[in-house]
């Protein structure tokens, strides 16, 4: 009786193994898949459209909220804050919509770590120039923004998980 327990611990092991490199075999092949599919063309394209739309709405709300700005005679700290951010944000974001048109010209993204910095700059001093401004008329629609940009930013990341992560095969009936 031990050694027919002893086969089919051998057994159950062996299959396991088996089991285990064909999931790594799957793996790997889906990892390559999908490195391939990332590299393509379309994919490229549609991330360059993206941002281009990303800088021009965030130079477009910046410049309608800095608008409201311009006429006051003092700024109350949240104004300051968000003039100062937006004063950072506009000209990044300008560069950065020459740059992403350069990048769609070309066919692919820069490498360049000022390039990378300034992109997280630019659409930080965005951000915060635009929580700033909300704040200004109200710290309940600061708040607002706040929370509800940081839900946003969460919805994207899984959504764009979802929509790019690795799908089972089709199965064929």
């Amino acid at each position: 009786m031990c050694d027919d327990s002893e086969q089919e611990h051998a057994r159950v092991a062996d299959e396991a193994r088996r089991s285990a490199r064909e999931a790594e075999a799957h793996a790997r092949a889906e990892v390559e898949r999908i490195a391939a599919e990332a590299q393509t063309g379309e994919m490229r394209e549609e991330e360059l459209r993206q941002t281009g739309v990303i800088y021009g709405g965030l130079i477009a709300v910046a410049v309608v909220m800095v608008q409201g700005f311009l006429g006051a005679s003092s700024l109350d700290a949240s104004a300051r804050v968000g003039s100062i951010a937006f004063a950072v944000a506009i000209p990044l974001l300008a560069a950065l919509v020459l740059v992403n048109r350069q990048e769609a010209f070309r066919g692919r993204r820069t490498t360049s770590v000022l390039v990378t910095l300034a992109r997280v700059i630019a659409q930080l001093a965005a951000f915060v120039g635009i929580v700033a401004g909300f704040w200004h008329i109200t710290w309940v629609a600061g708040l607002t923004f706040l929370v509800a940009g940081l839900v946003a930013v969460g919805v994207h990341s899984a959504g764009f998980w979802r929509v790019e992560s690795p799908r089972p095969p089709a199965t064929t009936a």
